[in-house]
């Protein structure tokens, strides 16, 4: 495994197997603009793709919220990305906020998200970029990018309505509103809610467990269900066969196999 990035404004620790991100700038409710951020969660993700020995990321905010978003003083006095003409803006967003969209829909590993305060704007789309979200009774989100007459620029009008449906995706987005964390969890925005004391540990026990299995195979299913969602049925199965004729030659395969025939746990080692 190579070394753990030095990251400006979060943390990245790792334990058996997965990693905890804790976005770390509370003094601005971890808004993603205007602080390194950006570049932090990017960087974590790229360093989780490259090292075979992590199958899981959690991500978790410090203090108050999971994350702001973007910087609504940075909007009104128009500086950094949002700053300069139509044309400069927009290639700050490319280069800038968009970066964690497509850096999150790349991970190849298990990606979590628990949420333990509120996520608003790109903070609640940048939640529903990853696989699982565990919330407690301080989750807040908001689509709320129409309230400040703007648009999800980071693409959350592509991942909100793959997780809720058109309809419900369309009345969050269009009007704005917050929710609250059981509403949240009715959506099927939140696979869980619990007590805010035992969110982390909640993630953790996840994390763990996906951790546990065999490595190349999980890596491999995750990249597979990204597929399924963009691929016709004949193609799609045409990839299965051969992901799957990987698997069953991988010595992962036998001991996973073999601890099922003995009644033992299997010990995976990722080939």
């Amino acid at each position: 495994m190579t070394a753990v990035p030095s990251l400006q404004d979060a943390t990245l620790t790792v334990t058996n197997r997965y990693a905890t991100l804790i976005l770390e700038r509370d003094d601005v409710r971890n808004a993603l603009t205007g602080t390194a951020l950006i570049d932090d969660i990017c960087s974590a993700i790229e360093w989780t793709n490259a090292n075979k020995e992590v199958s899981c990321l959690i991500i978790t905010g410090a203090g108050s919220a999971f994350s702001s978003g973007g910087n609504i003083k940075d909007m009104r006095d128009k500086v950094g990305m949002f700053g300069g003409s139509p044309a400069e803006i927009s290639e700050s967003y490319k280069k800038g906020i968009q970066r964690i969209s497509r850096t999150m829909f790349e991970a190849e590993v298990v990606t979590i998200a628990a949420v333990n305060g509120a996520a608003v704007g790109a903070g609640f789309d940048l939640c529903c970029m990853a696989d699982i979200r565990i919330g407690c009774e301080n989750t807040r989100f908001g689509e709320t990018f129409i309230n400040l007459g703007i648009i999800p620029g980071d693409g959350g009008a592509w991942f909100l309505q793959r997780l809720v449906g058109y309809q419900r995706a369309a009345e969050l987005t269009f009007s704005g509103r917050i929710i609250e964390s059981a509403e949240a969890l009715d959506l099927g925005l939140l696979l869980e809610c619990v007590p805010k004391e035992t969110l982390l540990e909640t993630a953790e026990r996840y994390a763990a467990g996906y951790a546990s299995k065999p490595p190349q195979a999980l890596r491999a299913t995750k990249r597979l269900m990204k597929l399924a969602q963009r691929q016709e049925l004949a193609d799609f199965l045409d990839v299965c066969a051969d992901v799957q004729s990987q698997c069953h030659h991988s010595k992962d395969h036998q001991r996973a196999l073999n601890a099922f025939i003995n009644k033992t746990d299997a010990q995976f080692e990722g080939n």
